[in-house]
């Protein structure tokens, strides 16, 4: 069956779906196969519970017409949407980079749907099965932008999404050390992300790009640009308070001040590119700073909790040596009493990672910060003060209880599967 053919299939059902545990009465449900599990099996389940249609790549789950068999579901999961992206003339802004992406495309939503019926990216399904998925989701009626989050941690993938989604808008928020060890250099992760410029550049688009980036500012300097940041080159250009505990800067341009409810500086740049691109898409100012100053950060990204007299900067989410280190130095230049610092390993950084670990000790040496609580083998492997770390979470939630100064401001950092937010219900339990 071909490509438009299934599409006229899937143009019949409620929404696109890949879990039984989600499944909805009329959707078009896709078998995909994992590691551990061939969603081939759940076919006459998905039925059964009332889809419409089912894709597998297994002749033997075929039931009947309303089973579709092609080769791959994914590879056919990803032309159909590729094939629905083509229907849709309207602008797809694109967002990648190594920290901040999810952020940003949360806060151009927040923007342009001041003024636009704006469709994002959902949480962060952001692979190589979640794009497809967003772009499945677009209402071709309604929608009159798109923002598609990409993520990657594999050479080359990028340029896989961007084939997909086709963005004719980009942001690539940065470009620094993460998943390291699936990328193979940082040349490896620089070529995966400047994909998402080239495949803007390749349809006359328009990037929005920091101005305070040197590589960012080479890379994109063919391309049709609206630049943001502190350099007053900049299209748009802002002023950061990084004393405050609330992310607040200035845009002396338009004589504003905005005062958000997101902690770190380091979501100024990650503000700047939504106001920039409210800007180009003729959102109204004050639009633009209500937007901005009324998002609420959620899913333990930039997130404050003040829990039994303690002040919590909740960056829990993920980890990489760019991040960490711009957390250390937001809660550094803060005006706190006692600056405790409670971090988690940094995973996928393949052989760089103890010498990346080091460098996070040796910042945290330099720096304000009075207590530190260090999770995890590397960060064991190259402390030479064995009483700050810890190889495991218990030994390391007793020495919290123990140890832990009242009325501190602590920043809680780590990769996801080092599960931080464990230290929110510690702190609940005192």
């Amino acid at each position: 069956m071909e490509i438009k053919d299934i599409y006229s299939k899937y143009l019949q059902c409620t929404q696109v779906c890949t879990d039984t545990r989600q499944l909805s009465k009329g959707c078009f449900f896709v078998c995909i196969k994992g590691d551990n599990f061939d969603g081939n099996t759940f076919a006459k389940d998905a039925l059964e519970q009332g889809a419409s249609f089912v894709l597998i790549d297994n002749k033997d789950y075929q039931i009947d017409e309303r089973t579709i068999l092609v080769d791959n579901t994914i590879d056919t999961l990803q032309a159909l949407a590729k094939y629905h992206r083509s229907q849709l003339v309207i602008p797809v802004i694109g967002i990648t980079g190594t920290n901040g992406k999810t952020t940003t495309k949360e806060l151009l939503t927040a923007v342009l749907s001041r003024k636009y019926r704006v469709w994002s990216t959902k949480g962060n399904l952001n692979n190589h099965i979640g794009v497809p998925l967003t772009l499945l989701s677009i209402d071709k009626a309604t929608t009159q932008i798109a923002i598609v989050e990409m993520g990657a941690n594999h050479r080359g993938e990028i340029a896989q999404l961007c084939a997909i989604a086709q963005p004719n808008y980009g942001v690539i928020t940065n470009i620094g050390k993460a998943h390291i060890e699936g990328f193979g250099s940082v040349e490896g992760i620089i070529e995966t992300k400047s994909a998402l410029y080239k495949a803007v550049q390749n349809v006359d688009g328009t990037v929005f790009v920091n101005a305070d980036d040197a590589l960012l500012m080479k890379l994109s300097e063919e391309i049709t640009r609206l630049t943001y940041g502190t350099s007053k080159q900049a299209d748009v250009c802002g002023k950061c308070n990084e004393k405050t505990m609330y992310m607040t800067f200035k845009l002396p341009q338009f004589n504003r001040t905005i005062s958000t409810q997101l902690t770190g500086s380091y979501n100024f740049n990650n503000a700047m590119a939504a106001v920039a691109a409210g800007l180009h898409f003729d959102v109204d100012m004050e639009d633009i700073v209500y937007a901005l100053i009324s998002y609420l950060p959620t899913n333990n990204r930039s997130q404050v909790e003040m829990i039994n007299g303690q002040t919590i900067i909740v960056d829990a989410y993920n980890a990489n040596p760019s991040s960490m280190a711009v957390a250390i130095d937001n809660l550094d230049h803060l005006k706190a009493e006692h600056k405790v610092v409670i971090l988690g390993m940094m995973k996928e950084l393949g052989e760089d990672s103890l010498k990346e670990h080091a460098k996070i000790i040796e910042r945290l040496k330099n720096s304000s910060i009075e207590q530190k609580f260090l999770l995890g083998d590397d960060f064991c492997q190259v402390s030479d003060d064995k009483s700050i770390v810890y190889d495991n979470f218990e030994d390391m939630a007793k020495a919290i209880k123990a140890d832990l100064l009242p009325g501190s401001t602590i920043l809680l950092k780590g990769s996801r599967s080092m599960k931080m937010e464990r230290v929110l219900d510690l702190l609940k339990s005192e």
